[in-house]
This record gives C-alpha cells, structure tokens and sequence, in this order.
C-alpha cells in the first residue's frame, strides 16, 4: 500500500500504458481519477469504489479548470498527477512526418495534446497540491524525447520539451517552497496499442515484427506497460521524497550506449 491515502489524476488512462498505472496504484491504495479525451472501453465501477472517471482534453485550459475544481471540492486538493496522455500523430495525420515534408497542422496538433497538454496539466495540479503535505507530477516523455526521431520529428520535440518542461516545473515548485517534485519518465519500447497501430496485425507477422524492434534493446524483450506503472508509484509514492527535476528511463538498456560501440 504504498500509496495509501493518496488522490491521484492520470491523463490518457482508457488504455495502454495510462490504464495499467491507474490500476496499480488503486492496488497500492490510491483514489484514482482516470481521465481520457474518449469514453472508457469499460465500466468504472470494475476498478473498485476508489476509481472515478471524467472526460478531459487535455488540451483545453477550460477541461482542465473543471475538472481540478471538481477534484478539490470532492478530495480537497490532489497528492498526484500523471501526465500521460499523448499521440505519434499518424493515426490522425497519415502523411510524413518528417523534417523535410511535415504539414504544419501535424505538428501542432502533435504539440497540442504531448505538450500543451503537459504544461495545463502541471499548471493546475500545482494549484490543488501546494497546500497538501506532499505533491508529485509525473510527466511521461518518451526515449524519443532523448534521441532524434527522423520518421517522427514532431513526436520527438514534443517528448524532448516534456523533459525540460518538468525540470522547470521542478525548480520554480523548490524555489515557492511548495511541497510538490516533478520528474518525467521516459519508456523506450513499451508494446501497447500506441506500438500495435505501427505493427502488422497478422499475429505471425506482429511477433516478427516485435522480435526485430526487441534484437535492437540490450535485454532483447519489449517492454510491458507494468514497467512504467511501477516506476510511477515509486515517484508518486514518499519514497522518492528526494527526487525531483530527474529522468527516469524505462527503456532496457537502449540509451546506455550505442550500436556502434567499440568491440574490445
């Protein structure tokens, strides 16, 4: 129970990886407020009498007002929020995403949701933590938001930004004197519906497909979204009291080194 007492928030949370730390932390003891764009693929009550569900773009400064008010006239105040909602930008926009070709639209509808959505998110939750005992925000980058991502450039500068953004967010919380930290995770290849929509569907076809993206990471497996809903109860849990400002890779190695490493 390690996050007994707790009220969180977690963005994105009707499926995938957002799903599976809403989950989680209701086993440790948490009230979970799951939020998603989209109507849960499920009923609510299934979680538990600890799980609540409302509807939030993230992208509307508006939503956000709401629902933040809504949580602190229900739980006075927030103890956690989980920035996790965010797009590739293929599904909506099918065409290159490149440097070279990316449309402006693209870019910014990809901005709007990864980033945006992120700096509303921690905007409101440090209105609802700063009187509680203790606040974290934990932002959900990306290993992209680390490397360059040819194929996906607006992605990768929208994770990159998160990165910064929580830093930021981390210093200005130290230097108030608020009781809040602030720290990314950024997931290398985590298989979740985001990844399954980039794959073949044929179930031959997928586990090749998987084999080959997990021969490029040094533990050879994909990840599990487990991996990430783990590393965020420990940020949202007062074990790491004395973390904030970092980031976190889940990523199995990929980013401790490089292909092209020497052989001896």
């Amino acid at each position: 129970m390690r996050l007994k007492e707790k009220v969180a928030l977690i963005t994105g949370a009707a499926r995938g990886i957002g799903l599976q730390i809403a989950k989680r932390f209701l086993e440790h003891g948490a009230t979970v407020i799951l939020t998603d764009k989209v109507s849960l693929p499920f009923e609510i009550s299934e979680l538990g009498d600890n799980a609540y569900f409302m509807q939030l773009d993230v992208t509307q400064d508006t939503h956000w007002k709401q629902t933040l008010d809504w949580v602190s006239k229900q739980f006075s105040g927030l103890d956690v929020l989980v920035n996790n909602a965010g797009i590739t930008g293929f599904e909506e926009f099918p065409e290159a995403h490149d440097p070279e070709n990316f449309s402006i639209e693209a870019w910014e509808h990809v901005h709007a949701t990864n980033l945006l959505g992120v700096a509303l998110g921690c905007k409101y939750a440090i209105g609802a933590m700063k009187t509680r005992v203790s606040g974290s925000i934990v932002n959900i980058s990306s290993r992209s938001g680390l490397v360059g991502i040819p194929a996906a450039a607006a992605y990768a500068s929208s994770k990159a930004a998160i990165r910064n953004h929580t830093k930021s967010v981390a210093l200005y919380c130290a230097e108030k004197g608020y009781p809040i930290r602030c720290n990314s995770v950024h997931p290398g290849a985590i298989f979740t519906p985001m990844w399954a929509q980039m794959l073949p569907t044929d179930p031959e076809e997928l586990d090749v497909a998987k084999a080959a993206i997990a021969a490029d990471v040094p533990l050879k497996v994909m990840g599990e979204p487990d991996d990430v809903a783990y590393a965020c109860i420990y940020l949202a849990s007062d074990e790491s009291k004395y973390v904030t400002g970092i980031e976190l890779n889940i990523d199995g190695g990929l980013l401790a080194g490089t292909s092209a490493r020497p052989q001896n």
